[in-house]
């Protein structure tokens, strides 16, 4: 269905892939190792590559919510969010994402639903002063199960006050896209992450576009 802003009262936005940058340029490096003979699509096989390295626990959600294995990979990404050392590693924003959020602000109350851990949420938005904009910030051991089970948004949506079905969630995988529409939410798919138009718009996504900072524009 088409979006509908008129119902729009609260924001949810996904973490990485969406507000953190994708590593476009360590996709391209990494494709160049790949040998051709074992991958029909370089580029595709290598963003997937970057994924997995940059935030295991989104990729093993997407992974099952393909192959319908979402209880048994949950409880996989809670241990792993309990138990992985945490990286020292430097995050990279979306460009013009803090111009986005600064403009959004006041408009709409804003949330953080993410399957990141708490310690590496919150040091992404810490390390670019976004932790303001929210009202709410949700991760991976917030509510009982993770995204693309609704329970995060369902709990987002009850912190800020708003009724699941008056929120937006904004994601790059179809596990943002089927977690918001479980939720009763509306949804918008973005391309600056790993997710690919066709499989988010089979998910049942709203609303696509390019980067988030074009959310703007779908919500004057």
């Amino acid at each position: 269905m088409p979006l509908d802003p008129s119902r729009i009262r609260a924001l949810c936005f996904d973490v990485d892939g969406t507000l953190s940058d994708t590593d476009d340029l360590y996709s391209q490096k990494a494709a160049k190792f790949l040998p051709n003979f074992l991958f029909k699509d370089r580029d595709h096989a290598a963003r997937r590559l970057v994924m997995w390295m940059e935030a295991p626990g989104n990729a093993l959600l997407g992974l099952a919510d393909k192959l319908h294995l979402d209880d048994e990979m949950v409880a996989v990404v809670n241990w792993l969010s309990r138990h992985q050392k945490h990286s020292s590693k430097e995050f990279l924003l979306v460009p013009g994402v803090d111009e986005m959020l600064k403009q959004l602000h006041g408009r709409y109350p804003m949330a953080v639903v993410s399957a990141r851990d708490e310690n590496g949420t919150m040091k992404f938005l810490e390390q670019f002063g976004l932790v303001k904009y929210f009202d709410v910030v949700v991760t991976g051991l917030s509510a009982k199960h993770t995204k693309p089970y609704p329970d995060p948004i369902l709990l987002a949506a009850q912190k800020m006050n708003v009724a699941p079905e008056n929120c937006l969630m904004i994601g790059d995988t179809t596990v943002d896209i089927r977690a918001g529409k479980s939720a009763g939410a509306q949804t918008v798919g973005v391309l600056c992450g790993f997710g690919e138009e066709p499989e988010l718009r089979k998910m049942g996504a709203d609303e696509i576009v390019e980067d988030t900072t074009k959310l703007v524009d779908l919500l004057k």
